[in-house]
C-alpha cells in the first residue's frame, strides 16, 4: 500500500525529491518519458548539496523546457510504500508553477511534453501524482 502525507514544513535535510505541477496558458503541462508510455508531472531527485528549489528549477527545465515561469511551493508531500526505499518514509517538495514560455527542443530522458486541459487517464505514478494534484487543488493553489 502507498501512503501519502502533507506537512507544512520539515528538516530540510530529509527533502529528496521536488515535484511542480504545471501550467500554462491556463492548460496543465505533463511529460512523456521516452521508456514509458504514461504521463507524469515535472520532478525528480535533489542533487548533494543543491537547495530544493534549485532543484525544482532544474527539473522543471530539464523536463519541460521551460524557460521563463514563476514558481511557488505548495507544501511538503511524503510516500511511505514497503516496495520502495525499505519501506522508509521519503520526503519531497511540492510546487506549483505558471510556465510563460519554453525552449524548442528537450535534452533529456523526456521525449515530448503534453499540453492539455484534461487530466491524463494514464498516470506514470498513479498512487501518488494525483494526490499531490489534489492536494494542490485542496490548498486553492489551482482549480
Amino acid at each position: 500500500m502507498t501512503e501519502i502525507k502533507f506537512y507544512d514544513n520539515i528538516d530540510d535535510a530529509l527533502l529528496k525529491f521536488a515535484v511542480i505541477i504545471s501550467k500554462t496558458s491556463g492548460k496543465w503541462v505533463f511529460c512523456k518519458h521516452k521508456d514509458r508510455n504514461t504521463l507524469e508531472v515535472p520532478g525528480g531527485h535533489r542533487e548533494p548539496g543543491e537547495d530544493i528549489l534549485d532543484t525544482a528549477k532544474r527539473e522543471l527545465y530539464e523536463e519541460t523546457g521551460a524557460l521563463d515561469f514563476a514558481i511557488k511551493p505548495i507544501c511538503v508531500y511524503s510516500v511511505t510504500d514497503k516496495n520502495n526505499f525499505d519501506g522508509e518514509e521519503t520526503f519531497g517538495m511540492l510546487y506549483f508553477a505558471e510556465i510563460h514560455s519554453f525552449e524548442k527542443e528537450l535534452h533529456s530522458e523526456i521525449e515530448k511534453i503534453i499540453i492539455t486541459d484534461t487530466l491524463p487517464n494514464n498516470w506514470t505514478y498513479p498512487l501518488i501524482q494525483p494526490k499531490l494534484l489534489a492536494e494542490t487543488k485542496r490548498r486553492g493553489i489551482i482549480s
